[in-house]
Order: structure tokens, then C-alpha cells, then sequence
């Protein structure tokens, strides 16, 4: 357990008071780590004892751990959301407070780590000396910077930068939207490594620098207090909060071999390793006498020609069955593509989904989706939404659609997903479909509607006024 994890937190330059605490310590029986960051949400009063109260939660129901971790962290914040509105309550002088946190919980045995997240503190990972942005901001300059549409750097600068939309002890129904609380899981490698922050490290400094520092070679109490000096020497505006994890197995190392380099040979030393015998004199036989009789030569000779034609017939015979078996087993046999993890993943969890709300987060498919077979809906009614980045790409060669919805359904939204490379994005009957914040790139035929009638009936009626229009920015959720 040495060097396995580190915490620290510093008031900073311009505070008079510090409302951020953390947790880095190990739990059940030392199998899991718990690290945590909570800033009381800054300009309210009682942010440090709505920070306080959350980190008594968490620890409480982290000391005998229970259940799948996911919903168990989630469990963490729900407490303490219902802890901070209970304070609210008792006493007005607090009815502002709040905080917002990251909470991870890693498994080094299992080498996997767990989080969840509500607000603008942040979790990082880092590996192969690369720092990779795992949560996001829940404020509207996060998602402009998440999106693209703003630099890190304007990101860093802009007025609103400390608006947050979400946070604990601001929603008494917190759980119950699925969207509330940022959630997953990810592997964590031998040599991989966890940074926790509030705001007052990552507003002071960007990526590259904390990249950087916490790159280097040194021990974890050594980078931490190395990146809080250098938020305090870059303003040190706000609370500075680092906590770090690190998987220090060994890494595996794998040495590359070689190819075996026959030697060459050299008559001048070859060594003879059979074994030569002096063989026995052969002993002389008795000479055979054979009598000339030119009838007998002739019928000899009769015969043996006629058995080589016939031996010369057999083997073009043969030859000609052996061509003609060859040509009957050249058969093509055409090769069906073989189905990737992630497209098989996303249409079982359509399948086995009991309810009607399917959120597809880009920490469990981390990569483009690549379809290479129609995922079928079937459900009456589904909302497939997409948390972060979700890109479904047309895999090679396969030219069908993306999605496929039965003539069963009747209410299909799909909400912040991304179509790549299509012939057909989707296809639809009735008017079954409904798309929100939805990109079709570089698809042929985005949507392709049918409609359904009786057969052999008159029909009356007109095609419905279906609209979709574009928008420059996703349209928030009402």
C-alpha cells in the first residue's frame, strides 16, 4: 500500500476560510480506496459545513461497503444531498449552502475504478504520460468547452466560469432524474494514476501544465503539493483540493524475441553424428543360366507393353477425376462479418431494458460505436439518450442502416446521438420517430419513413407535417 494515495488542500491566496475537504483513505478490510474531493459551493454561506456534512455521509455509508458500487456511490451522494437539506431546514441562516464533489472508489485488485460526479470538480486519468478529462463540468461554460465551442483557455477566463447547474443540497428529489449524477467505470492499469480537484486548481492551471507536474518522476505527496504551489503562484484565486491515486503494480514489460538464425553451414566442420559400418563381404552366388527362347522373349515383350498402356490409361483417368474433384470443391464460400463487442452490447441493453429510458454514457463505450447489422427497436415506447460523446459509424462494407424501428413502435426519441457514414441513418414507420440535438454526417439518407395501410382498402388521408429542423447548438432539455 505504499504511495498508493495522497490528499491535500490549501486555502489559497484570496480566501479567508476553506470550503473544500477531501477523503483519501482505504476502506473494507483495505480492499478499495476511497478518494474524494467536495467544494462548498463558493458565495454562498455554509459552504463549508454543507462540505463537511457531505464528507460525513460518504464515509458513514462507505465503512462497511455493500451491494454493486455504482449504485452504492450513488447512494453516497444521495445521503448526503438529504443531510445538506436537512441542515437547510433547521437553519435559514444556511438556506443557500451546497457543495459539489467527485467521488471514486478503486479497486486495485481488480484493477477498476468506480465514480460519480456532481458539479465542476474533476477526475482525471492518467496514463502513458497522457492526462485524459474523465468528468464533465455540469455548467453551461463546461459544456461549451466539452462541445468545442470554447478554448481551455477561454474556458479558464470566462465571467460565467463558476456557474454551476447542478450541485447537492440544491434538488430534494436528487436521483430520481437519471441525468442528475455523472456516473461509470473504467479499468485501472498497473503504472495508471487518478487526479480529484476542485475548480481552484484547474481555474489557475490548464491541462498541459498539471500534465506536466504530475508526470514527473517523484512520490504522490511530492506532485501534490507541487501542483497546489503552482496554483498559489498563478493567483491561487480560490480552495485548492488535489487528491491522487495511483496503481503501482508492476508494469508489464515485454521483451521483444528474436527469430532463430539457422547457422550457417560450413563443409570445413561439419561433424558426422551417424554411426559407419564395415560391411561384410558379400558372398558370391551361384550363376544362373538362362536359356535362349525367342517365342518367350516375344510374348514378354507383348505383355509388358500392354501393361504399360494400360498403366498410362489408369493415371490419365485418375488425373482427369482428381481435376474434376478440385474444380467440385473450389466453392466460395461467402464470409459474414463478425459482430464488434460494443454494437452487441448496446442491442442487448435495448433488449433486456424493463423500463423505457435507455442512457447510453460515453465512459462505457469510449470509442465510435461501429455497426456492421441494424440495431432493431421493437419497444411501443423508448427514449435512447446519449451522455457525453455517443457516435454510431457505419463499419466497413456494410451498407444498411444504423437504426431499424419496427412497425411496433409508436414513440422512439433519440436524444444526442451522432450518425457517421450511413447509406441510411434510420428507418421508420409512421410516425414513430422523434429526434432531439441528433447529427447525421456524411449519411446518404439520414431518415426513411414508410407508412403502413390496410391492404386492398380505400385510403383517405394526407402524409403528416413532420418538421426537423437544424439547430447551430444543442437544444437544452426542458
Amino acid at each position: 500500500m505504499t504511495d498508493q494515495f495522497f490528499g491535500i488542500t490549501d486555502t489559497g491566496k484570496h480566501r479567508q476560510n476553506n470550503e473544500d475537504t477531501f477523503i483519501a483513505e482505504l476502506t473494507a478490510n483495505n480492499r478499495f480506496i476511497i478518494a474524494c474531493v467536495i467544494d462548498g459551493v463558493g458565495g454562498y454561506s455554509g459552504g463549508e459545513i454543507a462540505a463537511a456534512l457531505a464528507r460525513e455521509a460518504i464515509l458513514r455509508r462507505l465503512d462497511k461497503p455493500s451491494g454493486e458500487i455504482i449504485p452504492m456511490i450513488i447512494d453516497c451522494f444521495k445521503l448526503a444531498n438529504e443531510k445538506i437539506i436537512q441542515e437547510k431546514q433547521r437553519s435559514k441562516e444556511h438556506d443557500n449552502m451546497a457543495c459539489v464533489s467527485t467521488l471514486a472508489i478503486v479497486d486495485i485488485e481488480r484493477n477498476q475504478f468506480y465514480f460519480a460526479h456532481v458539479g465542476d470538480t474533476r477526475l482525471y486519468l492518467v496514463r502513458d504520460n497522457s492526462l485524459v478529462k474523465i468528468s464533465h463540468d455540469q455548467s453551461f461554460v463546461g459544456f461549451l468547452e466539452d462541445s468545442g465551442r470554447l478554448s481551455e483557455t477561454e474556458a479558464m477566463n470566462h465571467p460565467k466560469r463558476n456557474e454551476i447547474n447542478k450541485a447537492l443540497g440544491l434538488d430534494v428529489q436528487l436521483g430520481k432524474d437519471d441525468n442528475y449524477i455523472e456516473t461509470g467505470q473504467s479499468p485501472f492499469l498497473p503504472g495508471d494514476m487518478l487526479l480529484l480537484c476542485s475548480d481552484g486548481l484547474t481555474d489557475m492551471l490548464d491541462s498541459a501544465k498539471i500534465r506536466t507536474i504530475i508526470t514527473t518522476d517523484g512520490a504522490l505527496k511530492e506532485k501534490g503539493n507541487k501542483l497546489v504551489e503552482a496554483a498559489n503562484r498563478n493567483g491561487g484565486k480560490d480552495n485548492i483540493t488535489v487528491v491522487l491515486v495511483q496503481n503501482n503494480k508492476a508494469q508489464l514489460q515485454f521483451d521483444t524475441t528474436r527469430p532463430a538464425v539457422n547457422p550457417k553451414k560450413n563443409s570445413d566442420t561439419i561433424t558426422a553424428t551417424s554411426e559407419f559400418h564395415e560391411q561384410a563381404p558379400v558372398k558370391a552366388q551361384p550363376a544362373v543360366v538362362v536359356r535362349s527362347n525367342k517365342t518367350l522373349i516375344a510374348v514378354l515383350s507383348l505383355l509388358t507393353l500392354i501393361f504399360l498402356a494400360a498403366s498410362i490409361w489408369q493415371y490419365l483417368q485418375n488425373q482427369n477425376q482428381t481435376n474434376a474433384a478440385a474444380k467440385t470443391i473450389k466453392v466460395v464460400v461467402p464470409v459474414k462479418k463478425v459482430k464488434n463487442k460494443q454494437e452487441i452490447k448496446l442491442q442487448q441493453a435495448i433488449n433486456r431494458l424493463k423500463g423505457h429510458i435507455l442512457i447510453l454514457s460515453d465512459t462505457t463505450y469510449t470509442a465510435p460505436i461501429l455497426i456492421s447489422e441494424a440495431i432493431l427497436l421493437t419497444k411501443d415506447s423508448l427514449l435512447i439518450k446519449a451522455k457525453g460523446k455517443i457516435v454510431l459509424q457505419c463499419d466497413s462494407g456494410y451498407k444498411g442502416e444504423a437504426f431499424r424501428l419496427s412497425s411496433k413502435c409508436k414513440n422512439i426519441v433519440l436524444d444526442s446521438l451522432s450518425f457517421v457514414n450511413f447509406p441510411i441513418g434510420i428507418t421508420s414507420y409512421n410516425n414513430a420517430l422523434t429526434l432531439k440535438n441528433t447529427r447525421f454526417i456524411n449519411c446518404q439518407i439520414p431518415m426513411q419513413n414508410s407508412f403502413i395501410v390496410a391492404d386492398k382498402k380505400y385510403i383517405n388521408g394526407k402524409l403528416p407535417g413532420i418538421a426537423f429542423k437544424a439547430d447551430s447548438i444543442p437544444v437544452k432539455n426542458k
